[in-house]
């Protein structure tokens, strides 16, 4: 059985704030199967990259780096243009000194 988009936002964040990092929810997609997207930013060298949620083939979440940049403008044009395409996706930021993004890669 797969977990609500909403629980596994909770958790994430959750296991951003044991780990030492800010996490905060920018824009909340549909609480039961929206998809996510995870902006990790790197507090020391004030770099940021995109984790995007997708599926394997056996049903498992992947998370995958949809695009990379060394400006943080460009990762924000990505999510704008995701969110106007999936109006149920979810944004979540995590700030963190060692750039973790609490993901499984």
């Amino acid at each position: 059985m797969e977990i609500s988009s909403d629980v596994w936002v909770a958790g994430l964040i959750r296991r951003a704030e044991i780990g030492g990092a800010f996490a905060t929810v920018v824009k909340r997609g549909d609480a039961r199967g929206g998809a996510v997207i995870v902006k990790a930013y790197d507090t020391s060298t004030r770099r940021a990259r995109l984790y995007s949620e997708a599926f394997g083939m056996d049903g498992e979440r992947r998370w995958i780096q949809p695009i990379e940049s060394e400006f943080e403008s460009e990762l924000d044009a990505y999510v704008d243009r995701q969110r106007r395409y999936d109006p149920d996706l979810w944004v979540v930021e995590i700030e963190d000194r060692e750039g973790r993004s609490f993901v499984e890669i």
